[in-house]
């Protein structure tokens, strides 16, 4: 029972942190014209939405996954990094015109010397955590849906 609880819970908070990623997202369209790189803003809107949805649906199929607390905990994590570091450094590199891992869409800019560290970790960092996320969630998906 206390596993099925904790399972409810992060799913729960999947689809709540979801809706949040994707309000936030939708904030971002309307200020679009506002940042210093207005493409960068619309690509940081359109992440804020598409990456929202993605843990509202992660949230949704959350209880046909079967693994143990922990790898759920670590798998859950993963996922509320993964989408909001990838919002964020987007959005940083938006409003400091920065952005020089992000090639055509910054236009070749670089921001300030102290905020491109700090962007290039957000998009480095992102990638391994949802390539983990997602290929632990295949597997307790696969454990979970097989007939018993």
């Amino acid at each position: 029972m206390k596993d099925i609880d904790f399972k409810k819970k992060q799913s729960n908070q999947l689809i709540f942190w979801g809706v949040v990623l994707f309000f936030l997202g939708l904030v971002v369209g309307v200020i679009v014209p506002f940042f210093s790189n207005p493409r960068m803003g619309a690509s940081s809107h359109i992440q804020g939405t598409f990456n929202g949805l993605f843990l509202i649906v992660w949230g949704l199929i959350w209880h046909k996954i079967d693994l143990s607390s922990r790898w759920l905990g670590i798998t859950f994590w993963l996922a509320i990094y993964g989408t909001f570091a990838n919002w964020l450094g987007v959005l940083l590199a938006a409003i400091f015109n920065g952005g020089k891992l992000l090639g055509v869409m910054a236009e070749g800019q670089a921001g300030p010397a102290w905020i491109e560290p700090i962007i290039s970790f957000l998009l480095i960092s992102l990638g391994p955590a949802m390539l983990i996320c997602c290929g632990i969630t295949i597997i307790g998906l696969k454990r979970g849906m097989q007939i018993k």
